[in-house]
């Protein structure tokens, strides 16, 4: 097995590996490490032998196996189920303009992975499939709602594969994980076939990754706007994988361990982040203190409803195509809280104000980067939970618990700028922790410049320590 998926496309073109000895490894590894993991929940391996056989695409990433989310994207043949009972059995007939970009890349797909139900949760536990288990340790979540995603790539299964994050998706479970995310900027990456209408402006598709450059690199490859997009991110300057290999001029970043909303911050997780902060500064950066400006409240009830609206719409379309009612069976008790409130109260105008909300959000935090060029917050505010602890099947409970572990990820999203967590090393038990920098719109680049001279100047372990 190669470090990243750059290095084992370059050991497949030189000759060191056949991209089958490359696919057949990683199926060997799903097949040995799932019963455990329960990271991917449907799988093509026979279609993606054939498919190698057949001959891939010359492309940069040629031979690299990969796996997608199901939740979102869609691959042909296989069940998008999104964690949820309601949608168990709904098999594509077509694969999603990005799975078509990955495919043209040279890449092959292996399967699905482990979601919970529609996203709505920042642990992988659904009842559909079963929980995710933390490669670092069984006990504990992978986080959400790509955790599925980032078990794979940590426990080795897959150098990269397939997230996307509505309120810190990718860069939660990157964190519980070890691993590198980034959440690209709104329009950045194509959606087709889904409308980026409603939730989907908050929600960016991309990949968990163990090195920087192949977020760069996959970045390149899939985030050429369609025809027709509503909308569409900064055109950047030069190829993300150029920035990448770049380093960045002198940055200010502000620096933010306080929540927003004055909740609590493990005190390992402050400790983490200003360790962070301190090797920016041994780079040359300029770190200055801050606190969050904007407000949590107004940018959260818009988030809020903008996501309950897109459930409930998600949920009157999958019952259209039934032909039926709502069941009780049909949506775990959390999702039909989310469900019934909205179904009950929504209105037309509290959808424009939810919209209104988030674009005030986006003004503030704004305002920030006309002082800084980067903020940094932690990308969780409190340890990895166990298994069990934000449960969907006690909706009192995950109200309560469940905003905590996206509250310094989730603006990013109601405001469509770029972030990434940077593994930050671990906490007292020994789980990781993450670094959580925030860049204005379309400035990947300079993200992913900084994270890449992080990674040189302290280089994290590719790998959950079981599997190394």
């Amino acid at each position: 097995m190669y470090d990243d998926a750059i290095a084992t496309a370059a050991a497949i073109r030189a000759g060191e590996v056949s991209a089958r000895e490359v696919v057949e490894d990683a199926v060997a590894r799903i097949e040995k490490e799932n019963d455990t993991l329960n990271a991917v929940v449907a799988e093509r391996f026979e279609q993606a032998l054939a498919e190698v056989d057949a001959g891939l695409p010359a492309g940069p990433l040629q031979g690299v196996p990969t796996l997608v989310k199901d939740l979102g994207m869609q691959v042909a043949g296989l069940p998008l189920t999104r964690g949820s009972r309601l949608w168990a059995g709904d098999v594509q007939t077509a694969d999603s303009e990005l799975v078509a970009r990955y495919r043209r890349a040279g890449m092959v797909v292996l399967g699905t992975t482990n979601s919970p139900e529609l996203g709505k949760n920042a642990s992988t536990e659904p009842l559909l499939h079963g929980p995710t288990r933390n490669p670092w340790a069984p006990t504990h979540s992978p986080g959400g709602s790509s955790g599925g995603a980032a078990a794979a790539v940590s426990a080795g299964m897959v150098p990269v594969a397939h997230g996307n994050d509505g309120g810190g998706s990718i860069r939660i479970p990157a964190s519980a994980c070890g691993l590198f995310g980034l959440k690209p900027s709104r329009g950045r990456v194509p959606t087709y076939p889904v409308p980026g209408s409603l939730a989907a402006p908050l929600s960016a598709n991309h990949v968990l990754t163990r090195s920087v450059r192949d977020s760069a690199l996959l970045l390149d490859l899939s985030s050429a706007p369609l025809r027709g997009d509503a909308f569409a991110a900064p055109t950047p300057s030069s190829p993300f994988v150029e920035q990448a290999a770049t380093a960045p001029l002198r940055l200010r970043i502000g620096l933010a361990t306080r929540r927003a909303d004055g909740g609590e911050v493990s005190p390992d997780v402050v400790t983490a982040v200003r360790d962070v902060a301190a090797l920016c500064e041994q780079l040359g950066h300029e770190v200055v203190e801050t606190e969050l400006a904007y407000d949590a409240d107004l940018a959260m009830s818009g988030f809020a409803t903008l996501m309950g609206v897109s459930l409930l719409a998600d949920v009157q379309h999958r019952l259209e195509a039934l032909g039926r009612e709502l069941r009780d069976d049909d949506l775990e008790p959390f999702t039909r809280m989310i469900h019934d409130h909205y179904a009950a109260t929504m209105t037309p105008v509290q959808v424009y104000d939810a919209l209104a909300a988030v674009q005030q959000a986006g003004w503030q935090l704004g305002r920030m980067f006309g002082e800084l060029d980067l903020l940094l917050t932690p990308t969780l505010p409190l340890p990895v939970p166990e298994l069990g602890f934000l449960d969907t099947s006690d909706p009192a409970a995950m109200w309560q618990r469940g905003g905590d572990y996206s509250s310094f990820t989730a603006v990013a999203n109601a405001t469509g700028m770029p972030a990434m967590s940077v593994p930050a090393g671990v906490d007292a038990a020994g789980l990781p922790m993450g670094a959580h920098f925030v860049g204005d719109l379309g400035t990947e680049g300079r993200l992913l410049a900084l994270a890449a001279q992080l990674e040189e100047a302290r280089p994290w372990d590719l790998l959950a320590p079981a599997y190394r």
